[in-house]
């Protein structure tokens, strides 16, 4: 919880008081590798913090399934469509790693948005890191090639990515894990 404690108070120079009252909303839980979060047709609850771990977005296909996201450790994440409008996703989410998250649910959000002082400048800038991420993957779909999309994977999280297994990185690259095994080729 120090460091969403840190990330407030560096960012948004939260009160104690308001702090008080967010940290009592927030709840902490741990998730095992491979464990799904939330399934396709469930209501978001959530907005979480990843205290450590590592998490994917896809979409379940028979054949391949198609990764859309990662959330690497000390980051917010949430099936935020859902969350917003709670209606069903329609997309899993599920730890890649063992992971551990403070969590608040989206009752508990609004409460803080009622209570606080500093609420709705929280729950603003969570949207605005939320939405830059999303129209920063849609443009690099649009706008860069596969060896470039890993090379920007690549750099954002060096350390993590060996933790993620090939096929979810070419599928999030969108490529077949042989074109992926000849992109590492030519850059090693």
């Amino acid at each position: 919880m120090e460091l969403i404690h840190k990330y407030y108070k560096d960012n948004f120079n939260i009160s104690d008081r308001d702090w008080e009252v967010f940290a009592s909303k927030l709840e902490y839980n741990e998730f095992p590798k491979k464990q799904t979060i939330l399934q396709e047709g469930q209501v978001e609850n959530y907005l979480s913090f990843i205290e450590t771990g590592l998490v994917r977005f896809y979409i379940p296909k028979e054949e391949n399934e198609l990764t859309f996201a990662f959330v690497f450790n000390h980051n917010f994440f949430s099936a935020y469509d859902s969350f917003l409008t709670q209606s069903p996703s329609k997309y899993r989410v599920e730890t890649i790693t063992d992971s551990s998250f403070w969590r608040i649910s989206y009752n508990d959000l609004q409460a803080v948005y009622a209570e606080t002082e500093i609420g709705n400048l929280i729950g603003r800038k969570a949207s605005e890191e939320l939405f830059i991420k999303k129209s920063e993957r849609e443009l690099s779909l649009l706008n860069k090639s596969p060896k470039e999309r890993y090379l920007d994977l690549f750099s954002e999280k060096p350390e993590v990515i060996k933790e993620i297994p090939l096929k979810y990185i070419a599928s999030y690259i969108g490529v077949t894990p042989q074109a992926l095994s000849r992109i590492r080729k030519r850059i090693s």
